[in-house]
């Protein structure tokens, strides 16, 4: 007889996002540094989110966090642990985890930390909260993936690499506004995306990033899982992948044999970017969004170094009560203020001013 998964205790209790008003349009990018029109726009991007003078990935993951608490409606003495992924924290050494607990009212009896697997951090976190909440030793989790992703300037990342954060209140099934249904991981040593210690800004390995890193690791976790729990594509309403582009989630998607239907209603990079930590996390907010009960929804985050998580979940009556507690992240998108390169150049510190 099947064992039952851990996961099918655990679901998803409340969910937020923050996207920064600030954006920049591709072609304003492309301007400054002479790429022709086919050359950005083969990114299927139109334009990204930028942080502003005084946002970091704090201040967006606590924002993303108190929306995800309110949807909840949980008493945040009852959460347990604070996984805060990101690749761009504003300390280097200090936790964000624990200025986010803090303000939420969560400590002080709580786990908290900082983790760091590229964009994949957060869903290292969101496995660990599965396991957490499943084994009995805490209530509630709270899992967030904020960035204010880097990029060299006139670089290929310029272009994709934006702010934004989402967060998730991970609990008990029941009552949860979806429930998880099982969970696989794929990881290697594949380094097609690095920063070294001291650097302003991370490198790639171009065209490597692609085949063996981004599409071999989502196939292998979305693969995984399928063949564990006996899925096929056509068992999914919805599907969600990591965005670095407009085109790699729709791309791994047809590979994998899913339809354009089952993967546009979960795409936000090409008018947000890509939020690096929070990219396949607000795709999947979104489809919370919107998605009835019932649907079942996979999700596969992606982070460099390399490795992916595949979940798969489904939507219950209880989110229904839940959405309008919150903004929903189209409203976010929509609300929108356009800067031009140089002030995005200065809210980004690309500037630097030296004084004598």
């Amino acid at each position: 007889m099947p064992q039952p998964r851990p996961e099918t205790a655990t679901g998803i209790h409340g969910w937020g996002v923050y996207v920064p008003r600030f954006r920049i349009k591709m072609e304003y990018i492309a301007r400054e540094w002479g790429w022709s029109d086919s050359q950005w726009k083969a990114l299927a991007m139109i334009e990204k989110a930028v942080a502003g003078p005084d946002e970091d990935s704090t201040t967006m993951g606590l924002e993303a966090a108190a929306y995800a608490l309110k949807r909840a409606g949980v008493d945040p003495g009852d959460v347990g642990a604070v996984f805060f992924g990101t690749e761009s924290k504003p300390y280097a050494v200090k936790p964000s985890a624990t200025i986010i607990a803090e303000a939420l009212g969560v400590t002080p009896v709580t786990m908290a930390s900082d983790l760091e697997f590229a964009c994949r951090a957060a869903s290292e976190g969101l496995r660990a909260s599965l396991g957490l909440v499943a084994s009995g030793m805490i209530k509630y989790a709270i899992v967030i993936g904020s960035d204010t992703a880097q990029a060299n300037p006139g670089d290929v990342l310029e272009f994709t690499a934006s702010s934004g954060a989402a967060a998730y209140v991970v609990g008990p099934s029941s009552g949860s506004a979806a429930v998880f249904e099982g969970s696989y991981t794929y990881v290697t040593d594949t380094p097609d995306f690095w920063r070294r210690e001291g650097s302003p800004y991370p490198r790639h390995g171009e065209g490597f990033t692609g085949e063996p890193a981004y599409f071999a690791h989502i196939i292998g976790a979305v693969r995984g899982l399928m063949d564990n729990l006996g899925f096929k594509p056509s068992d999914f309403k919805y599907a969600v992948f990591h965005q670095p582009n407009g085109r790699f989630p729709l791309k791994v998607g047809e590979m994998l044999g899913f339809k354009p239907e089952q993967l546009k209603a979960g795409i936000v990079t090409p008018l947000i970017g890509n939020t690096y930590n929070g990219s396949a996390l607000i795709g999947l907010a979104r489809i919370l969004d919107n998605a009835a009960p019932g649907d079942r929804v996979l999700v596969a985050p992606f982070g460099s170094g390399a490795g992916s998580d595949a979940y798969s979940i489904i939507v219950t009556d209880a989110i229904e009560e839940k959405r309008g507690k919150a903004p929903k992240v189209d409203e976010l998108v929509s609300k929108k203020i356009m800067i031009d390169y140089s002030t995005y150049a200065k809210f980004r510190n690309m500037i630097k001013i030296v004084r004598e």
